[in-house]
């Protein structure tokens, strides 16, 4: 696999296969981290509003000297915008602080803000953000939009009311976590489904099952959990910013057997992500 293979969204869109995440990336490291990325080949970066890099990513974009064309951004409306009114301005602000005529890609960050996240209410009523998108991508600012953190019910709620059906839902998806019924659900609604921290947030490297798998492929862990991830059909978002890992994870032209596959598939779920556990996706 090569950073410049593609998958296809439902529009016709392509998308590379393996991209760049930035979350937790301070703006003036992600800047740096985005033009080594794209220096090393990658020419497909996630980032978000509530990231607080998005202006790190368009100066990079910019600095690369790489066509724009030849680019695939995805930012992500912050939680907390659920009326159209707020999201069409917040639509507005990223494309302002990224310098761009265009977003290759925006999604909704969660069906909840992220202070309800997991709670009864899923905001069905007040979550016409989807609409801002939709004038958006039908004026041609936004060039695909999507989901992320949506369950089946929340997905059923877009569907039932939108002129233009959601192209990606991002989930968290890994060896040990992976959320079969969920991915099934988005790909049969014609979704790719991404997935970020592939590694877990860092806490699949304390698993010896999972090293022992990666020593007989002669891979890192990594790797190992980014091939996976690309088997299942996935589109997985690495976050680094250092070059070295940035071109470890994207060397992944390996094929892990479908016996090996069935074990990582099955391996027991993480309940604790270290520092991360703090954040409401992890919980």
């Amino acid at each position: 696999m090569s950073l410049q293979d593609t998958y296809t969204l439902s529009n016709g869109v392509k998308i590379p296969k393996l991209g760049l995440g930035t979350w937790l990336i301070s703006e003036t490291d992600t800047e740096q981290a985005v033009k080594e990325a794209i220096r090393l080949g990658y020419r497909h970066i996630d980032t978000a509003q509530d990231y607080g890099n998005e202006a790190g990513v368009g100066a990079a974009m910019k600095a690369s000297g790489v066509s724009r064309d030849e680019l695939f951004v995805t930012t992500k409306l912050a939680a907390q915008y659920k009326s159209y009114e707020g999201a069409a301005e917040a639509i507005d602000a990223s494309l302002e602080r990224m310098g761009l005529d265009y977003i290759d890609m925006m999604i909704i960050h969660s069906p909840q803000p992220w202070g309800e996240f997991g709670g009864d209410e899923r905001f069905f009523e007040g979550n016409r953000a989807w609409r801002a998108l939709e004038e958006a991508y039908e004026a041609g600012r936004l060039h695909a939009i999507g989901l992320s953190n949506f369950t089946e019910q929340d997905i059923d709620n877009i569907l039932s009311t939108c002129s233009v059906a959601p192209m990606v839902n991002q989930i968290l998806a890994h060896v040990s976590n992976t959320p079969g019924a969920l991915i099934e659900y988005s790909q049969a609604r014609g979704m790719l489904v991404e997935a970020y921290s592939p590694m877990g947030h860092g806490e699949l490297f304390k698993n010896d099952e999972i090293a022992q798998m990666a020593d007989k492929y002669g891979v890192s862990v990594p790797q190992l959990c980014i091939r996976y991830t690309l088997q299942l059909g996935l589109l997985p978002l690495p976050k680094t910013a250092n070059p070295a890992h940035m071109q470890n994870n994207a060397d992944v032209d390996f094929e892990i057997a479908a016996e090996d596959m069935a074990v990582l598939e099955g391996m027991e779920t993480i309940k604790d992500y270290g520092d991360a556990s703090a954040f409401p996706v992890y919980q």
